[in-house]
């Protein structure tokens, strides 16, 4: 059995926080596809659907037995809120707002993630990852107003994509205790079951539009269940177990960046000179954010006698 306990090396939580985020802004272009044949609930529930039996081989394969009973509590509300309502709310909000207003409204998210890190779990605040939350905010701002269509948005649509930032918010909270006691996969498989089981209100609907819905919109239903669900909540929960929620809350500012990419080179939609400079400053603020301020190696005092010498990092 391995030790959770024991520290991994550094890079691979790093690289595990850069799938994560490739995957979650391919996600925003598969819902858009996916959105025009399935409604809110039947593709969450169909997404979820698809992530539960990826994560249920992968822990039969590596014979993950339940997580622990004490690990329970933060598995089933981060599965409820996380997986399930936000979902829903973000794929609703989505059909009611243009693009630019929802990841603008969204990326409250973080914010809320480092204000409730610090007040609930201790999480640390330091001036580097301020600094980088508020630059990658105005580049996120700035990446919003520019997508942002004219008379586009609802009142409907903004509550939506802002109590989905709350759950998400509220998630990843729940879940950072959780981790502490359960795998990575285990945190994942059992909160993506939780969401699965919430949203079986919509099966009725599920079954009615996949019988009408184009093979291209399933198979996107189908790759949000199995990428962007089952892969990046795994990668994303190894890499929350290793630093703090605010930390890694900051580092989803980098979606809106990768979102207007990918826009770009799969939809051809070209993004404008503000978009850019957005963009650019969404990754500048990640990266001051993920960054940690150089420590000084302590002065070395010199013996009777010695010359004085002083040790520069």
């Amino acid at each position: 059995m391995t030790d959770r306990t024991a520290p991994a090396p550094r890079p691979l939580p790093a690289l595990a926080a850069v799938v994560t985020v490739v995957l979650w802004a391919s996600a925003f272009v598969a819902i858009r596809s996916a959105g025009d044949s399935y409604s809110p609930g039947a593709l969450a529930l169909g997404r979820l659907f698809s992530g539960s039996v990826a994560l249920g081989l992968l822990c039969l394969l590596r014979r993950e037995g339940l997580p622990p009973r004490s690990a329970w509590r933060g598995i089933g509300i981060s599965g409820v809120l996380w997986f399930g309502f936000y979902m829903v709310a973000l794929n609703w909000g989505e059909q009611q707002v243009d693009a630019g207003t929802a990841a603008l409204v969204v990326n409250v998210g973080p914010l809320l993630i480092a204000l409730l890190g610090a007040r609930l779990l201790g999480d640390p605040m330091p001036p580097r990852l301020l600094a980088g939350m508020a630059v990658s905010f105005a580049g996120a701002v700035t990446v919003g107003l520019s997508m942002a269509g004219g008379g586009g948005s609802s009142v409907l649509g903004v509550v939506l994509c802002l109590l989905a930032a709350v759950a998400y918010a509220a998630g990843v909270v729940s879940q950072k205790p959780a981790l502490a006691r359960a795998s990575a996969l285990q945190a994942t498989t059992y909160g993506c079951l939780v969401g699965t089981v919430a949203c079986l209100p919509f099966a009725g609907q599920l079954v009615h539009q996949v019988a009408g819905a184009p093979l291209s919109a399933t198979l996107d239903m189908v790759y949000l269940g199995v990428f962007p669900t089952a892969l990046a909540f795994t990668t994303w929960a190894y890499a929350l177990a290793r630093t703090t929620a605010s930390r890694m809350g900051a580092t989803t500012y980098a979606v809106p960046a990768l979102v207007v990419l990918m826009s770009w080179l799969a939809l051809g939609e070209v993004p404008g000179p503000v978009t850019l400079a957005g963009g650019v400053l969404c990754l500048a603020g990640v990266a001051v954010s993920r960054s940690r301020a150089r420590t000084r190696a302590p002065r070395t005092v010199p013996a009777a006698g010695e010359p004085h010498s002083e040790q520069v990092p």
